[in-house]
């Protein structure tokens, strides 16, 4: 259903938030994030590039971009990293 204020779905401003983070991720650190899956409340995000092996890659989904998603969607279940 979309939101009254947007006319954007739920779906629709989560996918434009994450490809915001993408962006900024991409320009600063070389990687990568993309949405997979917003279903029930969990958020299913892939990362790539830089990211994608990099061994502080949990702080970066739970820290950083689960925060950021918190923010706007306070009512996620959570943030789940895909491989």
């Amino acid at each position: 259903m979309a939101d009254a204020t947007t006319g954007f779905s739920k779906e629709e401003q989560m996918k434009g938030l994450i490809e915001q983070l993408d962006a900024y991720i991409n320009h600063f650190h070389g990687g990568s994030v993309e949405l997979v899956s917003f279903e029930e409340g969990l958020v299913k995000i892939r990362l790539g590039g830089a990211c994608e092996d990099c061994p502080l890659s949990p702080s970066t989904v739970h820290g950083w971009v689960e925060g950021t998603i918190r923010q706007f969607f306070p009512d996620i279940t959570g943030v789940e990293q895909v491989y």
